[in-house]
């Protein structure tokens, strides 16, 4: 039942600021431009829950294409927990994405409620943080993305990593401020491409996504060189792609943070084993 005064609707672009921030207290350490590309994803699929006017829920709900829809920003103000305000907008957001396979990054201890609404965990995504800079010397093979005469090329590589179309996503996600976003070339044809972006704190990676181990780390120290000298760096790993556990420890990352990425309805069949690095947990 509704609570007296509880209202969801939602969220304007200028709210979105504040899941952000929200999420940033929670520790989850968001990109500082994120803001425009989640909204470019899906404007109407981000809600937020007011009681008298105040912002005390947010979850995001993203369409992308026909078919899949991913939950994001899932967050009650801490004093207004666990008084069935978050399960309200729970609800809301899949209400929005009903008939659709729906994927979340859960934190690991709220797995059993999740499940308890029809997600079936699929792997585990671990966060490595390590250092930036170092010195790496760009050959041929790689690229700058900036170029839009680049972009189909990236969009129909992107493709094979997501279940559905992310276009607008991706135009702005390659183009943020304070960003580096570059691919590499095999035998004259993308075979990888990553991108760096600037967080609350350090640098993230994601997506790092490549054919093959090596032309991961070739993007990975390219993009690991980008970042100012000692700024901490994090990239997000599926478990089960063992070759990028290995490059985040060959590397001297170390575990920071972990999420359970779980899916409601059909798994995608995607290539994790080229699935390097996470876009991110938010918007998958």
């Amino acid at each position: 039942m509704q609570k007296p005064d509880y209202a969801i609707r939602s969220m304007t672009r200028q709210e979105i600021d504040i899941a952000i921030d929200w999420a940033a207290a929670e520790g989850w350490n968001p990109g500082l431009y994120d803001a425009n590309c989640f909204y470019g994803a899906d404007p109407n699929g981000f809600l937020i829950g007011l009681l008298e006017d105040e912002p005390i829920a947010a979850i995001s709900a993203v369409k992308y294409g026909d078919s899949f829809g991913f939950l994001g920003f899932y967050i009650v103000k801490p004093e207004y927990r666990d008084k069935g305000y978050g399960i309200q907008i729970w609800n809301a957001g899949l209400a929005y994405l009903r008939g659709r396979t729906i994927g979340l990054d859960g934190v690991v201890d709220q797995q059993s409620n999740y499940q308890n609404s029809g997600f079936r965990l699929a792997y585990r995504n671990i966060r490595y943080q390590g250092i930036g800079g170092g010195y790496f010397s760009m050959d041929s093979d790689i690229m700058q993305l900036s170029n839009p005469l680049l972009f189909d090329e990236i969009y129909a590589y992107d493709k094979l990593f997501f279940p559905d179309n992310r276009m607008q996503f991706l135009k702005c996600w390659i183009n943020q401020p304070e960003s580096t976003a570059l691919g590499i070339r095999q035998n004259g044809m993308l075979a990888g491409y990553g991108v760096l972006r600037i967080g609350r704190s350090g640098y993230k990676i994601g997506p790092l996504f490549a054919n093959t181990p090596e032309l991961a780390e070739q993007l990975f120290l390219a993009l690991k060189a980008h970042a100012p000298e000692g700024a901490p760096i994090f990239l997000d790993t599926p478990e089960v792609n063992s070759a990028a556990i290995d490059l985040a420890k060959r590397h001297n990352m170390i575990v920071a943070f972990e999420t359970a990425r779980m899916y409601r309805g059909e798994s995608p069949d995607l290539p994790v084993n080229r699935l390097f690095g996470v876009t991110t947990f938010e918007l998958g």
